[in-house]
């Protein structure tokens, strides 16, 4: 009988092959070893399936999936959860990187803290070489023992570091499974602070890449990203911006009704997402807290070369 790694990572992918390799060899050399890689190819077209397949060769903590056709990126992201057999779990994307201690740091502190539901660590912007472009810190306040405040502080302060945080599986499977709308990964976030406090590792141990291939350029502008998510959102009449914030509002309002808190604590939350909706409607009235605070920026002298692993030696 095998026994259930510590970890599951769940990598979900559609024609990744431009860096999918780097993600995987970040990964696989990882100081953390206890743990499954997951990669759900969503039918890719290019070869994605051939670096899959030949990771999966070299390392049998690789399981590879290929979905037999697209079934849309956030079913793919789900999937990954539902087979995942791990206490722990976390999302890794084709094109990003991580240090080799994130893993480790991240399951120190959930191990040290029972009462946190997941960790994360700060996030580096890097370029399509691997060269960081940011280093960013963001101010929030989820590490509150209030579960409002956590709440308010997802809402209210940029986030971004959380989306690709070790988080207890049991967890997980509590709240709603990811959306189909453009970042709904924020309303899972919230619900998670609901759960539970967050660790922040104070370090910039994982890294987004920008490249122009990423959904966001490609997709600039939050039709188009919605048109991409669902076809149905093209249709100018169904006003995909006012269902966008009524499906975000939607999410926010089950997460609230669904939490293991108090009374008073949902109505506070509730108070928290009336001045949110109030701030995306644009009254002047109640815009003194932004909707998305900027990030504050940290200094530069972050290496991605002498920090993750299977960099050493790339052409840059």
């Amino acid at each position: 009988m095998s026994t259930a790694p510590r970890l599951s990572i769940g990598l979900p992918v559609y024609n990744g092959e431009d860096y999918l390799a780097e993600s995987l060899d970040a990964l696989l050399g990882q100081s953390f070893g206890n743990f499954e890689l997951i990669i759900s190819d969503n039918a890719s077209t290019d070869r994605t399936e051939e670096i899959g397949r030949e990771y999966a060769k070299l390392d049998s903590r690789v399981r590879y999936v290929r979905q037999p056709v697209n079934i849309g990126c956030a079913p793919n992201h789900n999937y990954c959860v539902d087979v995942a057999r791990g206490e722990l779990f976390k999302w890794a994307s084709d094109d990003d990187l991580y240090a080799r201690d994130l893993l480790e740091r991240c399951i120190e502190a959930l191990d040290e803290h029972p009462e946190f539901v997941l960790s994360h660590s700060w996030t580096a912007m890097i370029d399509e070489k691997g060269v960081v472009t940011q280093a960013l810190e963001y101010p929030l306040n989820t590490v509150s023992p209030h579960a409002a405040e956590r709440f308010r502080s997802t809402l209210f302060a940029p986030g971004g570091d959380d989306d690709g945080a070790v988080i207890r599986t049991e967890v997980l499977r509590r709240v709603a499974p990811l959306d189909s709308y453009h970042h709904a990964d924020r309303t899972i976030i919230s619900e998670l602070a609901l759960h539970g406090p967050f660790h922040q590792v104070h370090d910039w141990l994982y890294f987004r890449r920008d490249h122009p291939g990423r959904s966001e350029h490609e997709h600039p502008t939050v039709r188009r990203r919605a048109t991409n998510l669902d076809p149905k959102r093209a249709d100018k009449l169904r006003h995909p911006m006012v269902r966008l914030l009524g499906e975000y509002v939607l999410g926010y309002v089950k997460a609230i009704r669904n939490a293991p808190i108090s009374g008073a604590e949902k109505r506070e939350c509730f108070r928290y997402l009336r001045q949110w909706m109030l701030n995306r409607a644009g009254n002047p009235a109640m815009g003194r807290m932004p909707v998305q605070a900027e990030a504050e920026t940290g200094p530069r002298e972050v290496s991605v070369v002498s920090v993750v692993a299977g960099q050493e030696g790339r052409v840059r």
